[in-house]
């Protein structure tokens, strides 16, 4: 996706709530660039993991240069779909 990349991975321990993390690198741009797209990135999480989670994973989502000119509702598109498609290959592993 572009502005983030998203890693999800299954936790095998009983929990169903799904955990969520974040970082964003130097590459990024500078503390305050790096900053204000770890704001954005916890908002777009905050909105849709509740519902569009996958239940008992760790979700990472990672921050790419040119994520904050990306308009929000347009990283919230490709959050759902990243999270659908994480869903589905999750599913079909064994």
């Amino acid at each position: 996706m572009p502005g983030f990349v998203l890693l999800v991975r299954h936790r095998d321990d009983g929990d169903d709530q799904p955990g969520v993390g974040f970082t964003v690198s130097k590459k990024v741009g500078n503390a305050v660039t790096r900053n204000r797209m770890k704001r954005r990135l916890r908002a777009l999480a905050r909105a849709a993991l509740p519902e569009s989670g996958i239940a008992g994973a760790d979700h990472v989502l990672i921050g790419r240069p040119g994520g904050n000119d990306i308009d929000f509702a347009e990283l919230g598109e490709h959050l759902d779909s990243a999270l659908k498609r994480a869903a589905k290959k999750l599913a079909a592993k064994p």
